[in-house]
């Protein structure tokens, strides 16, 4: 098992930014991309007290979720969503993934973009599905089926999340895409999408009127394209559009509770 540290205690003890159980990996090694990152894991409330087992979602730009002080822009406060929504049964695990730096463009995405770089996306999915995946499996009770392993981000990570879910479908049942840049590599992602057979699973997309009318109009192009390959509103497909949204982590904050109500099952409270 590897060495897990409480987190925050394993970065500063006096910072009460976090809520429930969260534990800290300080390094794990990428053979696909040779490169070396932490990873963050949240546990839902009752992991403590019993011997269940739990739905894994991946998140991307995990110093963003749940710490204000290892953010780009604000928190997500995926733990204090997931604290208030353990009450209802939506209590998944969320593997958070931090982003790379500079080097974060091009691991968000399979396609290379002459202009924004891009192209090691495929690599970085490998280290999620042949190294992260097969720890957090191990050291974690975790329900590791297809149909409770999802994966979800906002803006380049939304779109390798919807990459994700199509090109390794044996993995992931869900996808969570918020605010997708799906403009990248002049939409390769749709080009690739509208390429592949129907997935089973669910899928969840949204987008902000404060995006941007090339944005929206992207989102509902993506939504129309997964109707016709066979999804159904509000059965195994979700979009919103958040007047109010803008490209944000307050924002993405604001739509995560609707979002993992609709991933993890709970459509009628979506």
């Amino acid at each position: 098992m590897a060495e897990w540290k409480d987190y925050p205690a394993a970065v500063d003890p006096s910072r009460p930014n976090v809520v429930g159980s969260i534990k800290h990996l300080e390094l794990i090694h990428s053979p696909q991309l040779d490169n070396e990152r932490g990873l963050l894991v949240y546990l839902p409330p009752s992991y403590a007290t019993g011997d269940g087992r739990y739905p894994v979602i991946y998140m991307h730009d995990g110093q963003n979720l749940f710490d204000p002080a290892t953010s780009f822009a604000g928190e997500w406060a995926v733990d204090q969503t997931l604290e208030a929504e353990s009450e209802r049964g939506v209590e998944p695990i969320i593997v958070a993934i931090p982003n790379m730096g500079p080097e974060r463009t091009g691991e968000y995405s399979p396609f290379l973009d002459e202009k924004n770089g891009g192209g090691r996306g495929e690599l970085y999915m490998r280290f999620i599905v042949e190294t992260v995946k097969p720890l957090i499996d191990g050291d974690f009770r975790t329900r590791p089926e297809r149909e409770t392993t999802g994966i979800a981000g906002s803006s380049m990570g939304a779109l390798i999340s919807l990459y994700a879910f199509f090109r390794f479908r044996s993995v992931f049942g869900f996808t969570g895409v918020m605010s997708p840049s799906l403009w990248f590599a002049d939409h390769a992602v749709l080009d690739y999408v509208r390429r592949q057979p129907f997935v089973g699973g669910r899928i969840y997309i949204d987008v902000g009127m404060k995006e941007g009318q090339r944005t929206l109009d992207d989102v509902m192009l993506l939504r129309d394209v997964l109707e016709a390959k066979g999804y159904r509103n509000l059965h195994d497909l979700l979009c919103v559009v958040d007047t109010a949204g803008d490209h944000s982590e307050r924002a993405w904050a604001r739509r995560l509770r609707r979002e993992f109500r609709f991933l993890l099952g709970h459509p009628r409270s979506a």
